[in-house]
């Protein structure tokens, strides 16, 4: 049995492979990030987006918390638990933050 195929359809037929690839991969997506606040930690404590990406922080301890960027970039003031708070990062970098009411509870967002 014999098949041809132009060189124009087997591109198409490539290009058209690659990026059904990419979309399930979730490579041409944002992919916005979360951080748990538990056990007064931030799990996980570094986490990389791209620029223009969400992170979203959610209390589950009973005790209330804060996302302060150590620069003043942000600052959520008191999340109880249950609570959470979202800061969208515009530009690339590195952002440290703490907890201001428990200053032990450290993370780090790094920005591509």
């Amino acid at each position: 049995m014999t098949f041809s195929c132009s060189a124009r359809a087997l591109r198409a037929a490539m290009m058209a492979g690659l990026v059904a690839t990419a979309l399930s991969s979730g490579a041409a997506f944002a992919q916005d990030a979360t951080v748990k606040i538990k056990s007064f930690m931030f799990m996980p404590m570094a986490v990389t987006i791209h620029a223009g990406e969400t992170v979203t922080w959610t209390n589950m301890d009973e005790e209330p918390h804060t996302v302060t960027s150590n620069t003043g970039l942000f600052r959520s003031g008191g999340i109880d638990g249950g609570g959470t708070y979202s800061f969208k990062f515009a530009k690339p970098g590195v952002y440290k933050y703490s907890c201001s009411i428990h200053p032990q509870m450290i993370g780090t967002i790094t920005v591509q």
